[in-house]
């Protein structure tokens, strides 16, 4: 059942691991079926030696439909997730360092990068600390998240979500990025902030950008 889309968490897994966003077992990766059942990684396999078999299936409720392995500690926080926001499908928890060592220093991520607004839709906000394996992960994804496609979990890691695990996996990995730049700039000296308009901006063009989309509206680029 949902061989394919089984497949695509485990690539996805690997992914993490490879930009350094996860080490060894370290995160999770869920995915929603268009028919409402939910894929979870399993708790503690590291996902280069994960096959498909391994990827749990269960109901929205979390009633395991199928898979022997035991799901993800951090599953009552995804099924929260999936169950108060219908338009999320994808979800990603990551133990990222830079992302997470934002969340040390301030509230807010503030998008001053491009690429942030680009993949995160905008600033990211820090949810306070809650346990790890705790439904309270999820309502505060849910709190925190808004219209964008990250939260940086205080003292612990990240949530992405995305309409499909590739746009989730974007904000995971942009998100890393644009936290290394934001660091080491801070490291030297104050930061220059981009405006809210300026931020539209960027959250606007993006959804312009791949194959399947059209060209950006002149209107859209220039300075603001």
């Amino acid at each position: 059942m949902f061989e394919s889309e089984k497949m695509e968490i485990i690539k996805a897994g690997m992914s993490l691991d490879r930009y350094g966003l996860i080490s060894l077992a370290g995160g999770n990766l869920s995915l929603r079926q268009p028919s409402g059942e939910i894929l979870v990684t399993p708790s503690g396999m590291i996902y280069e030696d994960m096959k498909a078999e391994d990827v749990i299936v269960m109901n929205p409720d979390g009633t395991v439909i199928e898979g022997g392995r035991k799901p993800s500690s951090d599953t009552a926080a995804i099924l929260y997730i999936f169950n108060h926001r219908p338009d999320v499908n994808a979800v990603i928890h990551t133990h990222q360092p830079y992302a997470t060592a934002i969340g040390l220093i301030q509230d807010e991520f503030h998008a001053d990068l491009t690429t942030l607004g680009n993949a995160c839709g905008g600033n990211v906000s820090v949810a306070p600390y809650s346990s790890p394996g705790s439904e309270q992960m999820g309502i505060d994804t849910v709190q925190f998240l808004g219209d964008g496609h990250a939260v940086i979990l205080a003292h612990h890691g990240v949530m992405t979500t995305g309409d499909s695990m590739k746009q989730a996996l974007n904000a995971a990995v942009y998100l890393e990025e644009c936290a290394k730049g934001y660091l080491a700039a801070r490291a030297v000296g104050p930061i220059r902030h981009l405006t809210d308009a300026q931020i539209k901006q960027t959250v606007e063009i993006y959804k312009f950008v791949g194959q399947a989309h059209g060209e950006i509206p002149k209107e859209l680029l220039g300075r603001v």
